[in-house]
């Protein structure tokens, strides 16, 4: 019914921008533009969205392969006919009392062709439009109902500017309730595509609750959508691509002029930038591509450093290979900012422990990933009062990323990293000593637990509880980090207990789960992973790169994997009807006295017990056991 809202014009846009430069510098995020009330809302002649009818010779067809941009003609000859002297006041007086308005520009030379011929072309410019969108548009992938798990437990997912390194997270501006959006409407019995304006009703993430205009306090047809799609607009797209707008026929009756009920609701309301979706696309181009050589932390001695390539870059995450793996399947997983990477060359520069490559020469296609590709480190001043070798520190444990241990400088290397032991269960030839960076948020000046109420824990085998850092450090002969070597910056992360997100499971870190932020210590998380007992949450800085908004993995295509509680409840569920099965066939065993049947009936029984037993065992046991659970954030 409707072929758009015009939300400003030109002139006005650039005349507002100008006045917005003069009062603001440099702006950091350019605000949300203005909806005003200058635009139009063209309604077609017979009432029929999609569908247009010749104002000359009153043919009926398909609106874009109509003539002339304001598609008022069938043809040109038409339109010539219309603009003649002899046909032209009579017409115009016919127009003038069915729409209200004469008709505005002539059309171009073209020649008349049938409606047939008309619809063909339609049909191919639709399929032409449709492939250009598949090769620019993000993959989504099918996965976790994020809107139903948010709305059933009234949480709230953390926003897109909290993940400074994710795909919008640093110019998704203040995109926030109330902004309204242009989206397909699927409420209508049309055979053509149609969009109506809806407005943000609550964002978690990517994601957000939306609400067609019209339906005013009803959340009955409420629904969630990824704001990053390809399908969401700012409102005047339509407008401006020839696009019907079309009420949600639910509430199609509820208004007779929808022209002023949308100029009335949408004047002075925000919606997208204009470049929204431009910004989405260039987001999600990341540097890394496949055979890049990087050096990379090796998972099975982690004071060393080895050579991979980049076998896989999926939303920024980095499926490395190591380099002499001859079948693909000593992989590792991080993201391209992740402190467990670097470029060729850093190991040796630093004086970091690496294990040489067998291969002699890079194979073609090979190439060093460049330095400028990698995150960087603050630089540091080493010299005067710095980190030694044996001074005592509080560490998150890289192979218990759910406790923060006591630990020790056990080498001071260049460029301020250090390599850091956990006091009790260092490995004599050094093999498990791990290296941070001296502004690393994941190591703590002693005494930084016991101030901000988190448990410590004391060395393995240590019998003096509790512990005490005066009478550690005595009893060793060893002195604690000065504290002001420790980096105390805290920024506005914007993180707060209960939020919702998709967090890499560090123990395994090729798996994005649904997780909680279940407490914040100025910049430190804990992480607790939706479904599953508290030891396995993880202490992770709040810039971390391994944590991402809700609606992530569905923008690039990564798997997410659900509560654990959805699985249990899918074991239990088939428990059960298994159970009930075999309950039946013994109620007609003991009818019909088969003795061997009803034996037969408890074998099975039991055997379907153990093999249950066995999975939720293996699952478990695939958690604790993984090789890479090293894995830290710095």
């Amino acid at each position: 019914m409707f072929d758009g809202y015009d939300s400003c014009s030109e002139d006005s846009t650039s005349s507002s921008s100008s006045e917005e430069s003069e009062d603001e510098v440099v702006p950091s995020i350019p605000a949300l533009p203005i909806i005003k009330n200058n635009g139009q809302v063209y309604t077609y002649p017979d009432g029929k969205a999609g569908m247009a009818t010749c104002e000359m010779c009153g043919m009926v067809g398909v609106r874009d392969a109509f003539y002339s941009k304001t598609k008022r003609f069938c043809s040109v000859s038409c339109s010539r006919s219309y603009s003649s002297n002899s046909k032209k006041a009579s017409i115009l007086a016919r127009l003038q009392v069915s729409t209200g308005k004469p008709p505005t520009k002539k059309a171009k030379v073209l020649q008349k062709q049938p409606l047939m011929a008309k619809l063909a072309a339609y049909a191919q410019y639709q399929a032409s439009q449709q492939n250009l969108v598949n090769s620019k548009a993000v993959v989504l992938a099918e996965s976790f109902d994020w809107g139903r798990y948010i709305s059933s437990g009234n949480t709230v997912g953390a926003p897109v500017s909290c993940f400074k390194h994710a795909p919008m997270g640093t110019c998704w501006g203040d995109i926030e309730e109330g902004v309204r959006i242009e989206v397909p409407n699927s409420d209508t019995n049309l055979s053509t595509k149609v969009y109506w304006i809806a407005e943000i009703i609550k964002l978690a993430g990517f994601k957000a609750l939306l609400r067609f205009e019209g339906f005013d306090s009803d959340a009955s047809k409420d629904f969630w959508c990824n704001l990053c799609v390809p399908e969401v607009h700012p409102v005047g797209w339509c407008a401006s691509s020839n696009k019907p707008l079309v009420p949600p026929k639910s509430i199609q009756h509820k208004y007779s002029n929808w022209k002023a009920f949308l100029v009335k609701r949408l004047t002075g309301a925000k919606t997208l930038p204009h470049d929204f979706s431009t910004k989405v696309h260039e987001n999600m181009q990341f540097p890394f591509k496949k055979l890049m050589r990087v050096e990379v932390v090796d998972k099975n001695y982690l004071c060393r450093t080895r050579v991979a390539l980049v076998e896989q870059v999926i939303g920024g995450r980095l499926r490395l290979v190591y380099e002499e793996n001859q079948d693909g399947l000593d992989d590792f997983w991080c993201h391209m900012y992740s402190p467990l990477i670097h470029n060729i060359g850093w190991s040796r520069s630093i004086g970091h422990r690496f294990k040489r490559s067998d291969a002699t020469k890079k194979s073609d296609g090979q190439v060093d990933a460049p330095a400028k590709f990698f995150h960087k480190v603050k630089d540091v001043d080493q010299a005067g009062d710095w980190f030694k070798d044996g001074m005592k520190l509080e560490a998150i444990d890289p192979l218990n990323l759910s406790a923060i241990c006591v630990a020790t400088v056990k080498k001071v290397l260049a460029d301020g990293f250090l390599m850091i032991g956990i006091d009790g269960s260092e490995a004599v030839d050094g093999s498990d000593w791990f290296c941070y960076h001296s502004t690393s948020p994941s190591i703590f000046p002693a005494g930084f637990c016991e101030i901000n109420n988190i448990e410590l824990t004391p060395p393995k085998g240590y019998t003096k509880l509790p512990f005490k850092w005066f009478d550690y450090l005595k009893e060793l002969g060893s002195v604690a980090a000065p504290v002001k070597l420790f980096n105390k910056e805290v920024p506005n992360h914007g993180f707060k207990m209960g939020m919702k997100l998709e967090a890499v499971d560090l123990m395994e870190p090729r798996l994005v789960c649904v997780a909680t932020v279940t407490r914040v210590v100025h910049r430190l998380l804990r992480i607790h992973f939706d479904g599953w007992e508290d030891e396995y949450d993880q202490w992770v800085d709040c810039e971390s790169p391994d944590l991402y908004p809700v609606g992530w993995c569905q923008l690039t295509g990564y798997q997410l994997q659900p509560p654990a509680s959805q699985s249990k409840n899918t074991l239990l569920f088939h428990f059960i009807f298994c159970s009930s099965l075999l309950i039946t066939f013994n109620g007609v065993c003991l009818l019909q006295q088969q003795v061997q049947k009803l034996t037969c009936f408890y074998l099975a029984l039991f055997l379907s017990c153990l093999f249950i037993i066995f999975l939720h065992l293996l699952s478990i046991l695939k958690r604790n056991c993984y090789l890479g659970s090293y894995i830290f954030t710095s």
